[in-house]
């Protein structure tokens, strides 16, 4: 089993698609680093060139997750293995 995981690591490498997949990764692991009642008020929209779109559901909450930013992308940066997120945009 390794040995396949290591072969469709290595294709996407080779494709360019690794950086695609570990942001599209980012949007299914949100919840995960975020907790509950952050991800009770957002949804991840996409990962697009290193930058993370996250929907919140209202205005208050994008101001309260700005400050936070940085420490959010540490930790998703950490659960993937990967530098991969670079911004978080919450619109």
């Amino acid at each position: 089993m390794q040995e396949l995981k290591s072969a469709i690591n290595e294709f996407l490498k080779k494709a360019g698609l690794e950086k695609g997949v570990s942001q599209n990764n980012a949007l299914l692991v949100w919840k995960e680093v975020v907790g509950d009642k952050v991800s009770q008020n957002t949804a991840p929209e996409k990962g697009d060139s290193g930058t993370l779109y996250i929907i919140t559901s209202n205005p208050t909450w994008s101001q309260v997750l700005v400050f936070i930013k940085s420490d959010i992308i540490k930790k998703l940066n950490n659960k993937l293995g990967k530098n991969t997120i670079k911004e978080i945009k919450f619109i």
